[in-house]
């Protein structure tokens, strides 16, 4: 068990200034985009995107100065694939993962609810796989292990986590791009109260109308159900949703562990009593802070991190 209280990490995730470089995912020019005009905005309290006009992540270097490689974790905040709530479901998970010596990756992936067709369904499934691509790309200058790349994805962040987990390629050393020569399968996925299935009954209809459109087609219904698109080598889980959550139910959690482990792909599935939705880290003292602790271990169990 690690010495430093999870009290004492939350307090100084919340008092930190943020630290990170910008790095876009597209330098060569960003594919899809319909919008031109489209700027990156920020809510009134500065704490959410409401639009994003550049994909990008926000690189967070662990903590601990050390001479070994790192595992990397990229961050997918949630927001209904409407906005991203970057700060409590991202910026202050980056800094918490720090402390624990991982590295972090905050994205800020494309919006669908703002997209177009025929680029609505596809942009933050591009974006996402891009950046997965960039962090093995660039993983000795930012002293990272490349294969202890993960993903973390919460609500409809935890959706797309999930569809990288199960919708990534290999990469192809033949392709001129420097970008797609990396594999995009992340080595580990955590998914926090995540949205899984877009079919009637379990879907949160938020996220999937603004991924689908109103009038989605079975085939894409079932391409973006993730509990259905499960494969022998989706990485590793973790899955952790509260039984109080009513706005995306944890049937959808339930649902996808069950599709690992017919897989047998390894997966752990953790249901808080209560929690609700959307509480990622807020405050040093809430009680679903629990999630933290059972992240830690669970890295350790797996050998992502050292105890």
């Amino acid at each position: 068990m690690r010495i430093v209280s999870f009290v004492f990490l939350i307090c100084l995730v919340l008092t930190a200034s943020a630290q990170q470089a910008k790095t876009p995912l597209y330098p060569e020019g960003i594919p899809c985009k319909l919008h031109e005009d489209l700027e990156t905005l920020y809510d009134a309290t500065g704490k959410k995107i409401i639009k994003v006009g550049v994909p990008e992540i926000w690189y967070y270097p662990a903590s601990r100065k050390t001479s070994a490689k790192l595992p990397a974790i990229l961050i997918v905040p949630g927001g209904g694939y409407t906005t991203l709530a970057f700060d409590h479901e991202g910026i202050k998970v980056a800094q918490w993962l720090n402390q624990l010596g991982i590295s972090a990756f905050v994205l800020l992936y494309r919006l669908p609810y703002w997209e177009s067709e025929p680029c609505k369904s596809k942009v933050a499934l591009m974006d996402a796989t891009r950046a997965i691509r960039i962090i093995r790309h660039r993983a000795s200058e930012w002293n990272i292990n490349p294969n202890k790349v993960g993903v973390m994805g919460f609500s409809a962040g935890g959706h797309l986590a999930a569809t990288l987990s199960t919708q990534f390629d290999l990469g192809n050393t033949a392709v001129e791009n420097q970008f797609d020569k990396f594999s995009s399968r992340p080595d580990f996925s955590i998914l926090v109260y995540p949205v899984i299935s877009m079919l009637n009954g379990l879907t949160h209809m938020g996220s999937r109308k603004s991924l689908l459109g109103d009038n989605p087609t079975k085939e894409e219904l079932n391409f973006y159900s993730n509990d259905l698109q499960v494969k022998s080598n989706t990485p590793p889980t973790l899955l952790i949703h509260a039984k109080d959550d009513s706005v995306v139910v944890p049937e959808n959690s339930i649902q996808y562990h069950r599709a690992l482990q017919k897989n047998k792909t390894p997966t752990t599935l953790h249901l808080l009593e209560v929690g609700g939705h959307g509480f990622g880290i807020k405050n040093a003292q809430a009680p679903t802070n629990s999630w933290l602790k059972i992240t830690d271990e669970w890295l350790q169990e797996k050998k992502f991190i050292a105890d």
